[in-house]
């Protein structure tokens, strides 16, 4: 695979010291494994090569695999979620948190000052806070497959809207217009900066497009 390429890929995501699955996209090992949940689409996620679609590590693994292939490979946290940092554990005043309401049960998540953290602990007013992503200083193992190369510019277009929604491609409807892509997200109030943010990877990564228009239906109720 090369820069700019668009492949739909599966995968089983382990911590590798103790082969626990933190992420999968296959349904089946999902209900295998007792962690299905009804709530999560599954099946192959499109990656766009080089995009930052995916860690460093996974991306570079991708790159050098076929479609078809398979294949085992170990991350280090140096090219996954990066090594841990006791500069992003953090003492936050209780008072803080009470005057936005926010539960501080230890273990509970918090999102302060646009940062999610975990709280560790509460003592004496203080709320000891880790803000390091819960799989920083872990190496990760990856099954994964390459299921498909996407080729045409349409399916592209609805890839990357799959990817940033998460809604059934049958839910996306997508056209392009010489210069100019069209999409329509069936039975869905999609953000603005989502939106937004599709239309930037699309017109970087879709060859000739230049502009990206989101078009809304309502129809009559019977």
């Amino acid at each position: 695979m090369k820069t700019g390429d668009f492949v739909y890929v599966d995968y089983i995501a382990r911590i590798k010291d103790n082969g626990e699955i933190f992420d999968l996209t296959k349904e089946d090992i999902a209900k295998k494994e007792g962690m299905f949940n009804e709530k999560i689409k599954y099946g192959p996620v499109p990656v766009i090569i080089d995009a930052g679609f995916v860690i460093v590590g996974l991306n570079e693994a991708i790159k050098g695999m076929n479609v078809d292939d398979k294949k085992t490979v170990v991350i280090e946290a140096e090219k996954a979620f990066g090594e841990r940092s006791e500069e992003l554990v953090k003492l936050i005043p209780e008072a803080r948190f009470k005057e936005q309401g926010i539960d501080v049960t230890p273990g509970s998540f918090v999102r302060i000052s646009n940062l999610r953290g975990r709280i560790i602990s509460i003592d004496g007013g203080r709320v000891k806070v880790d803000f390091n992503h819960p799989l920083a200083g872990k190496a990760l193992e990856y099954e994964l497959e390459i299921v498909q190369e996407i080729k045409e510019d349409v399916e592209k277009i609805k890839a990357v809207a799959y990817y940033f929604t998460g809604l059934k491609k049958d839910d996306i409807v997508a056209t392009l217009n010489e210069k100019q892509a069209e999409i329509e997200m069936k039975n869905a109030d999609v953000m603005r900066d989502t939106k937004m943010a599709i239309a930037s990877q699309i017109i970087k990564w879709v060859p000739g497009v230049e502009t990206v228009k989101f078009i809304d239906v309502f129809k009559k109720s019977e």
